[in-house]
């Protein structure tokens, strides 16, 4: 039955740290004013009748924190890429100088940079109840085990120590969350 408190406890860590994994890939579409070929991953472009993303089509560069460009493979994409990112409505408005497409990132005003900084404590708080539901699963399956017929003691121990993952994981997302934060804020 102990092998069964180790996975258990394994598992838990487990699925805690997909829910940071999860966070932080959130928190790269989440722009901070400056540039990023994040910005635009998840505009798909239609490419031969099937949806592509972008960076399957072009080689997509940060020249500067204000400015992406786009350099398609095929010089008959730039259209199609153009409208994408249009009709993605990502407040970008794309110029087509017939080579690149080139995006200039506006910078934030103070009231996006609020609703921001609110977007990514909703998705700090979104981890945190997946790392809280990790931590009711693991506890309910110590309980099976406990019925089952496993010492207090021991149950007692991994209850423990799964509360301490919850802390530890819930610690991290505040930490992450306050870099994100900064991050956003900085002017």
């Amino acid at each position: 039955m102990e092998e069964e408190i180790d996975f258990i406890l394994d598992s838990t860590q487990e699925a805690m740290q997909s829910s940071i994994a999860h966070l932080e890939k959130e928190f790269l579409n989440i722009r901070a004013g400056k540039a990023s070929p994040a910005m635009i991953g998840g505009v798909f472009v239609d490419y031969y009748g099937s949806a592509t993303p972008i960076s399957q089509v072009a080689n997509i560069n940060v020249p500067d924190a204000r400015t992406i460009t786009i350099q398609p493979w095929e010089k008959n994409m730039l259209h199609p890429i153009e409208k994408a990112i249009q009709v993605a409505n990502l407040g970008f408005n794309p110029m087509n100088n017939g080579d690149n497409i080139i995006i200039s990132v506006p910078p934030l005003t103070e009231e996006r940079r609020r609703d921001l900084a609110k977007q990514a404590k909703s998705e700090a708080e979104d981890a945190k109840i997946g790392i809280r539901n990790s931590r009711k699963d693991a506890n309910t399956e110590i309980k099976k085990l406990e019925k089952a017929g496993l010492s207090e003691d021991v149950c007692k121990s991994a209850e423990d120590e799964v509360q301490n993952l919850t802390n530890s994981f819930i610690k991290k997302v505040d930490d992450l969350l306050a870099v994100k934060e900064a991050e956003i804020m900085k002017v």
